[in-house]
This record gives C-alpha cells, structure tokens and sequence, in this order.
C-alpha cells in the first residue's frame, strides 16, 4: 500500500509539474535524488593554557557562546558544522566543503597560517588575519583594521551575488554602532561592500579561485571577508544576516569554469 501511494504522488507531481511547465522527469525523480550534505570546518579557540588569566578565560567563553550561536545558524540552514581548535593542522580542512575562521582566534599564533594555501573554499571575519590570509598587504591600520563604532555599510556592487539582492547604496547591519572590520584588497578582488565614508575601506569582499590575491598569491579556492567581530553576530540586522547568509551561500558554490 505504501509503494502504491508513493506511485500515485509522484505522479501527482509529475501532473502539476506539467502544468507549471516544469520538466516532469526532474520532478519524477526528485525523491530519488539526495543532495549530500555541505560540510563547514569552523576554526575556533577551543582550548587554552592552564595558566590563562581570568580575562583571557572569560573572552574566550564568552566568543565561544558567539560562536556557537552561529554554528546553531548554519546548521539551521542545512550545514553540518565541526568545531575545530587553532591548533589543529590546517592540513583537515581539505575534508571539508568550506573552512570559516572565527574572529575568536589568537592571530598571533596564526601569523603566516597555512590555511592560506588550503584548496578548499574560506570565510573569515579576523580582520588580524586578513595579511596572513593575503586578503590585503600587512600594513595594520593601512589596509586593514576596524572601526570601533559603525552600523551602516555601502553596498556598491548589487548585481553581485554576495550582495544578496540589495541595491546598492547606504543600508544598516547593526542597530547600534559596534566595532567593524575591513581591509583594503588587491584590484582583483570582488568588492561588496564599503565603509560608508571611505570606498577604500572594504568590509565585505571576495576573491574568485585562481584570482590573484595581495603579494601576488594566487587563491586556491574562493575566499571571503566578512565585518564581524567577536561578539557581534547577535547584532546583526535583517538585512546584516542576509548578508552573511549571501557570503555562505557563495563561498560554497562551485567556482565558474575558466575558459
């Protein structure tokens, strides 16, 4: 009885596929076909020195909270997302569909990381990192840094896909001001977003697979930054979790074919 009530709605879908006009062979076999689960490797600080202050210990709690409210959101989209340590060689991530580099690392002991050459795609909002990654020059302040208080940002490449369908111009992602990340980066990036007041000041932006990237490193997949800082995610507007959303979205996407 059940094999014939599984016939009969899929052939129920294949008549209203019809007249929609949507190929019926797609929809006939739609239940057949299991799209598999995009897998997230979400960098962290899981761990600390027993001798680690107390306000060390209570910044590392409290950005681990963060973070984990934004694994809960990524789940909540369809992602399967592992925790890993700063410590872990970077080497894993190529088990991995997307690596995202919490802003809750020490950078310093990430400096020059070899996640910089991992093949598969990256997001990060560690703005610390964004010379090591190559996303911009190594110049603090220069051609990265953050605002300590911002809630607006220019959107001022819309058509893009990172621009999850915003048009372009002025538009808040926090309700409050906070702190902001950015970095200035390398002509072959795909700038998104600005600073509000400074077009050189970019706080949402990609580089394509095989785009050259700043000190002429070639990026081995797609990468992302992103203007969070540690605590922020919670923040965020509507239209500030459209955005993050946007950059997921796209980082994990394959890559055009080159010509």
């Amino acid at each position: 009885m059940i094999r014939t009530f599984s016939r009969l709605l899929r052939l129920a879908l294949v008549a209203a596929a019809t007249l929609i006009g949507i190929a019926p062979l797609n929809i006939a076999h739609a239940a057949d076909v299991a799209t598999p689960q995009k897998k997230i490797l979400y960098v962290t600080r899981l761990d600390l020195p027993a001798n680690a202050s107390e306000r060390n210990k209570e910044l590392q709690q409290k950005g681990m909270a963060s973070d984990t409210r934004v694994r809960t959101h990524l789940e909540a989209m369809g992602y399967a997302v592992t925790f890993a340590d700063q410590s872990a060689p970077p080497a894993n991530a190529e088990k991995y569909d997307l690596v995202i580099l919490s802003s809750v690392v020490q950078s310093r002991e990430l400096t020059d990381t070899a996640y910089k050459d991992v093949r598969v795609p990256m997001l990060t909002w560690e703005n610390d990192l964004f010379d090591s990654l190559r996303l911009t020059g190594r110049k603090k302040g220069e051609v990265y840094g953050e605002v300590e208080k911002e809630h607006y940002i220019r959107i001022v490449n819309a058509p893009h896909p990172l621009a999850a369908g915003l048009p372009a111009g002025k538009t808040y992602v926090y309700p409050r001001d906070t702190s902001m990340g950015w970095g200035t980066p390398a002509r072959s990036a795909i700038v998104i977003a600005t600073l509000p007041g400074d077009l050189d000041k970019a706080v949402i932006f990609g580089y394509e697979k095989g785009a050259t990237m700043d000190y002429d490193f070639v990026a081995p997949a797609r990468r992302v930054a992103f203007f969070l800082d540690n605590l922020t995610f919670d923040q965020l507007t509507p239209i500030g979790l459209r955005l993050f959303d946007a950059a997921v979205v796209w980082a994990l996407a394959p890559a055009p074919a080159k010509n």
